[in-house]
């Protein structure tokens, strides 16, 4: 299971460690042929807006689109949160709109220093640990979209099929929960194209 992180800016190799502690092979994405041959795709923090001029400019938007409509697993975290949403206000601006949800930018604020908290999951009795720098906000998560996690009342990881988004940074934890379940969900999309493929 080889997963792809798209490697621009932010955390990308927090993401790296963490996948390789699980056991995951991982690949720095910056082209679409990097992308080609990876079962998943992270997309982590930084500048949103930066990051969606690169992805554009290189034609990593395109392939990152076809990747998802093959049924790719896509996990994007923060900033990658933001390129995932259909809808992107404060202010708003454009995105790969692939997880029906509106999300606010910096709607936390502008703290430099993490504000680390714990909120319910549902993907484990104990409560979840979460890093927020700069987080956006899910103002609204769309039909079907789950909610793993939340915070101050509002979803902090969400899911839809094989598409996954976090407001915080699993990455930046020494919890794998959020990584594991990624993981999961990149193992059931690679058993499905391999059925598709044989049937």
């Amino acid at each position: 299971m080889k997963i792809g992180i798209l490697a621009v800016q932010g955390d990308f190799e927090a993401h790296a460690a963490m996948l390789e502690r699980l056991g995951a092979e991982t690949a720095e994405v910056r082209t679409p042929a990097q992308l080609e041959g990876c079962d998943g795709l992270i997309l982590p923090g930084g500048e949103s807006t930066t990051q969606l001029q690169f992805l554009r400019e290189e034609g990593l938007a395109d392939a990152i689109e076809k990747f998802a409509k093959q049924g790719g697993a896509i996990f994007g975290t923060c900033a990658g949160a933001i390129l995932l949403a259909t809808e992107v206000q404060n202010p708003k601006q454009d995105s790969l709109k692939l997880l029906d949800m509106t999300v606010l930018r910096n709607a936390y604020g502008r703290q430099i220093a993490s504000d680390v908290v714990s909120g319910p999951t549902k993907l484990k009795s104990e409560p979840l640990e979460m890093v927020f720098i700069r987080g956006p906000i899910i103002e609204r998560a769309g039909p079907g979209v789950r909610v793993l996690a939340e915070y101050a009342g509002k979803p902090a990881l969400v899911q839809r099929d094989q598409i996954m988004a976090a407001t915080f940074h699993p990455e930046l934890t020494d919890d794998t929960t959020v990584h594991e379940h990624f993981l999961s969900l990149v193992a059931a999309g690679a058993s499905q194209a391999a059925g598709s493929a044989k049937s």
